[in-house]
Order: C-alpha cells, then sequence, then structure tokens
C-alpha cells in the first residue's frame, strides 16, 4: 500500500510538472490523497506489527472512508463530464465548442463572475495567445496548426464570425461580422481582451477541464480496484 501511495503522489507530481499554474486544480488533491492512503498504510502496518486492534480498526475505517470518497468523486466526475464536445469546422484542423453543450454544473462555475474572473486573469497570464505567433510564423502554418481547446476559444474570435486572420494573434476587425454571435463583438486584438469574456472561450475551459477530470476518474477506478 506505501508503494500505492507512492504512485499517486507520483502521478500528482506528473500532472503538476504538465500543466502551468492555472491548470492545476486537481494536483493538490491527488497529492493529498496520496499523502493519506500513505498515512494509512502506515496505521495498517504498526497495527499489524504490534497487533493493535485499536490501530487496525482505525486502518480499515480510514481505508472504507477513502473507498467511498474516491468511488464518490469518480461518480461525480463521470457525470460532470458526460455532457460536452467539440463541432468541426470545415478547413480546421481543430474543433470549436459551445459553453451550452457542456453539463449545468460547468456552466454554473464557469458564468460565476468572480470564478470568472478568477480564471481569466490565470490564463492571461499563462501567455497561451501570446505564443501562438512565435509557435505558428506564417498565416499558413497557423491556419493548418491543431489548437487546443483554450488557444482555440481564448485567443481567437469563432469562425462564424468571418474576421479574416492576418496572422496568428491579429484579425482584421474591420469586417462587419456576418454572424449574430455576441462573441464576435467581444473579441478584441490586444494581449489582455482577445476573446476571454467570450462564452468560447469559457468553453475551451469546460472542454479541458473536461479532460483533466476524466483522466483523474479513470485513474481512480484503477486506484479503487487495488485498494479493494
Amino acid at each position: 500500500m506505501q508503494i500505492l501511495a507512492i504512485a499517486v503522489v507520483g502521478f500528482g507530481i506528473w500532472m503538476s510538472t504538465h500543466h502551468d499554474g492555472c491548470r492545476r486544480s486537481l494536483t493538490l488533491p491527488v497529492l493529498g490523497l496520496g499523502g493519506f492512503i500513505f498515512l494509512i498504510s502506515i496505521i495498517g502496518f504498526l497495527g499489524a506489527l504490534k497487533n493493535n486492534s485499536i490501530l487496525l480498526w482505525m486502518y480499515l475505517i480510514m481505508l472504507c472512508f477513502i473507498l467511498v470518497a474516491i468511488l464518490a468523486f469518480t461518480v461525480l466526475a463521470f457525470i460532470v463530464t458526460n455532457n460536452g464536445s467539440g463541432h468541426s469546422v470545415a478547413g480546421l484542423r481543430y474543433k470549436e465548442y459551445q459553453l451550452q453543450d457542456y453539463s449545468s454544473w460547468f456552466l454554473k462555475q464557469l458564468n460565476n463572475t468572480e470564478n470568472w474572473k478568477r480564471l481569466k486573469s490565470c490564463l492571461v497570464k499563462a501567455d497561451d495567445c501570446n505564443n501562438l505567433p512565435k509557435k505558428y510564423k506564417t498565416l499558413k502554418q497557423y491556419k493548418s496548426a491543431k489548437l487546443t481547446p483554450i488557444e482555440a476559444g481564448c485567443c481567437r474570435p469563432p469562425s462564424e464570425c468571418g474576421y479574416p486572420a492576418v496572422n496568428a494573434s491579429y484579425y482584421d476587425l474591420s469586417f462587419r461580422p456576418v454572424s449574430s454571435n455576441s462573441d464576435c463583438k467581444l473579441y478584441k486584438n490586444p494581449h489582455g481582451i482577445k476573446c476571454y469574456n467570450c462564452a468560447s472561450c469559457k468553453a475551451g475551459v469546460a472542454q479541458y477541464m473536461k479532460t483533466e477530470w476524466r483522466v483523474v476518474a479513470i485513474f481512480n477506478v484503477v486506484l479503487v480496484v487495488i485498494l479493494l
């Protein structure tokens, strides 16, 4: 069980190294879970070593508690991430996302003004949009790129707006939008604005969170099977 705890902590560390500060929402809980499993394993080891029934009962009760908690979170994660998927757009290698496709829980969290203000500030600091011209130096490279959900939703206007791309960070907004989508008016070229106030940006974040939660949920299923 101690080896299992180390594996959980290792998974948490792996998550922290593969995501920036904005997207480590599940890193600390995973690390905390690994530490808690390690503590339980120590209690069980000492109880068995000293043949102490109190420690062994503590071990069993805490193990049952953690199993129930993991199962509850896993079921919740699968329910919350059940809805939502991207929409293919002709000529693009990536998909675009619409906020209304996602679960009501995601909608409530992302439409909360304070929550989004904090997330938006973090997204601006993460520099995803500002790094696009460095990754795609020509318009041809940019148009054939496979953008992430956050890059697709937060760094550019929705395709239905019809704004021509000048480069990876600038769109010609002199054209009148061909769509009534409110995101078309919200998009601006300056680095700190982009489409961070758009529903498409919130949808991109929802898709990212859905993917991350699914990874953790699958890991939890494996964890529960091993613990059982």
